[in-house]
């Protein structure tokens, strides 16, 4: 398979492969949107960091504080309950679960994971609204602490931006 040389140089709308081809994406402009945002005390060292970082990033793109709305959680598992109860207000226009899950002797951490991911992407369908997973799965604290930084390398960071982005795009989809 040969990739052509310098797309990544260019945004695919100005290729001229893509000339007369509708497309749709997203922007990082985040006021004209809320977010509800969920999570997990446990771990809360590692959590408030991705908290955050997310509630920087959606700050830093305009998101009025306001507009911003946190519920704090037992554990991961707990997550999806809350933010179903969110997705069903309709008051929000993107979600996101933040949490910690690091993986210890037993599978419980792998089926926690499994479960939250499940629900999170089941949700998301169900509400037609961006349900966003920032909950960090890792193997150990090391790789826990790595994600979990603040600033634009966090997970956090990530998940807000991923938030951003779309609800600009469901929001172009559903007009």
């Amino acid at each position: 398979m040969k990739i052509e040389k310098g797309i990544t140089d260019i945004a695919p709308k100005e290729h001229p492969a893509f000339e007369g081809i509708q497309q749709i994406t997203g922007t990082l402009d985040a006021s004209p949107y809320s977010f509800g945002l969920v999570v997990s005390r446990f771990n809360a060292e590692l959590t408030s960091a991705l908290l955050l970082a997310a509630v920087t990033c959606l700050q830093k793109h305009g998101a009025a504080a306001e507009r911003i709305t946190v519920v704090w959680v037992p554990g991961a598992f707990e997550i999806p309950t809350a933010l179903e109860l969110l997705a069903e207000q309709g008051e929000h226009t993107a979600l996101i679960a933040l949490g910690a899950v690091i993986q210890g002797e037993t599978p419980h951490a792998g089926l926690i994971n499994t479960e939250v991911n499940r629900s999170l992407c089941e949700m998301a369908r169900r509400h037609h609204r961006p349900v966003i997973d920032g909950v960090v799965m890792t193997h150990s604290m090391e790789q826990a602490v790595a994600r979990c930084t603040t600033g634009e390398k966090s997970r956090g960071w990530y998940a807000a931006k991923a938030a951003i982005e779309m609800a600009h795009i469901t929001s172009q989809l559903k007009a």
